[in-house]
């Protein structure tokens, strides 16, 4: 098995030489054989340890265990304890999704602070089957088909080619000790009752059924890998728009689509949506209608579809000094400049010129309130903000996005579209205010 991880260290993952390893280490037969395995080809590695506090003096006795294996072969080690419990009842989340984000979030702290530049984790092929087999059990695409990705980001496995049985017959072998998780045995859990109920029972239909899987993963993957190469190609063609704050599909380019379903799903997947039927269903819905999942919204806008997280349209309220020169807005993609100019140009939406001394400081910029009207500049009388965004077409998402300057309680301008007439500098304004509208790369 060694050769066997050299010749992968060589082939597939060459990029650990020479780095800083972080290795999530519990104690358990897989991780103490990874970190056996790491020793013997000299890579460079840390051990990490979380303590759960979820099986009492076991859990201490993994933490004591893993702490003199590092002191005996001189490696450096970080332990941490977590009350994965409460965690888990305030987060309402199972035991063992609150362990999963209470570990990776610490292992990617550790290696921010720390400067490490992967983290290994001991997950092998049977880890593989059964995850591939929780997904079936739930429903899944193509991409939950593939299983546990080799390398995901930072995070890198390189035990996904070894089976179970060959990671305990190495440790045998190389008389490697290791600690026995009790609740490992409990078939309780999904995962636990697939390992030890289900998968005997295809390993005794098919010996070989581990390789077996192994090769039926490695078509789906070259397949995954061709259908996300002719996904770019469909996203440049129903695509209208992309920002910071929100996708802009066309409606009529993903309806001329032979399965618009099925390339929603490939476009949406990654937003946590779920209703696949009622977001396609969305194509032929009236104007203003949404989808909201946990993080994102969908939003059909006349020919479009609008998608932007949740938080897009987060509160915002600033305050511009008169001596301000730049302002900094967050959740934009721009910034405004100010200065004093002795005479007025042409201006744009980009570009105004106010009546200094009709300004009430510090102007503010947040957005609309209900009721709110201005004087639009080249236009006789008033005219309410809400009319106004009708007028323009403007989407949900534009109007909760948009930022209104206010001098007092007056709109001095819709930023970056209309002026309030009132405001203006004319030839007769003995100080001018310019403001313009500097566009980051986002725009």
């Amino acid at each position: 098995m060694l050769k066997a991880f050299q010749h992968l260290l060589q082939t597939q993952f060459s990029f650990l030489k020479e780095t800083s390893l972080l290795l999530a280490v519990s104690g358990g037969l897989d991780s103490m054989v990874l970190t056996d395995l790491c020793r013997s080809s000299d890579l460079n590695i840390s051990l990490a340890h979380c303590n759960f506090k979820l099986r009492d003096d076991e859990s201490d006795g993994d933490e004591q265990f893993i702490k003199d294996f590092s002191k005996t072969h001189d490696l450096e080690i970080f332990t941490t304890h977590f009350e994965t419990e409460a965690f888990a009842q305030t987060s309402k989340q199972s035991i063992q999704m609150a362990a999963r984000q209470l570990r990776y979030e610490w292992f990617e702290s550790l290696q921010k602070q720390y400067g490490f530049d992967y983290i290994l984790t001991a997950h092998h092929a049977d880890d593989n089957l059964e995850t591939v087999l929780i997904n079936l059990s739930r429903g899944t695409g193509l991409e939950g088909l593939t299983g546990i990705p080799e390398i995901n980001g930072s995070i890198v496995r390189p035990l996904l080619e070894f089976s179970r049985d060959a990671i305990h017959d190495f440790a045998t072998q190389e008389g490697i000790s290791w600690r026995e998780d009790r609740s490992n045995k409990s078939t309780k859990y999904l995962r636990n009752n697939l390992r030890h109920t289900i998968i005997p029972l295809l390993k005794d239909l098919n010996p070989s059924f581990i390789e077996s899987f192994q090769t039926t993963q490695n078509h789906l993957k070259d397949t995954q890998s061709i259908l996300d190469d002719y996904m770019l190609e469909i996203e440049d063609k129903v695509v209208e728009s992309i920002n910071e704050n929100q996708i802009v599909y066309s409606v009529d380019q993903l309806q001329s689509l032979n399965n618009p379903k099925a390339y929603l799903y490939q476009l949406l997947k990654t937003y946590n949506f779920s209703d696949w039927t009622q977001i396609t269903a969305l194509l032929d819905a009236q104007s203003g209608k949404q989808i909201t999942s946990s993080t994102h919204r969908l939003l059909k806008n006349r020919s479009q579809l609008i998608l932007s997280p949740l938080n897009a349209s987060s509160e915002t309220s600033i305050l511009i000094e008169a001596t301000e020169t730049t302002v900094s807005i967050p959740n934009q993609p721009f910034d405004l400049k100010l200065e004093i100019t002795p005479f007025k140009e042409a201006t744009s939406k980009d570009v105004l010129y106010l009546d200094f001394e009709s300004l009430e400081f510090p102007l503010r910029l947040s957005h609309r309130k209900i009721g709110d009207y201005f004087h639009p500049s080249g236009m006789n009388g008033k005219k309410k903000l809400s009319k106004y965004f009708k007028d323009e077409k403007l989407s949900l998402i534009d109007k909760e996005n948009a930022l209104v300057m206010y001098s007092g309680d007056a709109v001095v301008w819709i930023v970056g579209r209309r002026a309030d007439q009132r405001f203006l500098a004319t030839e007769k304004s003995p100080k001018i205010l310019k403001l313009s509208i500097e566009r980051n790369a986002y725009s």
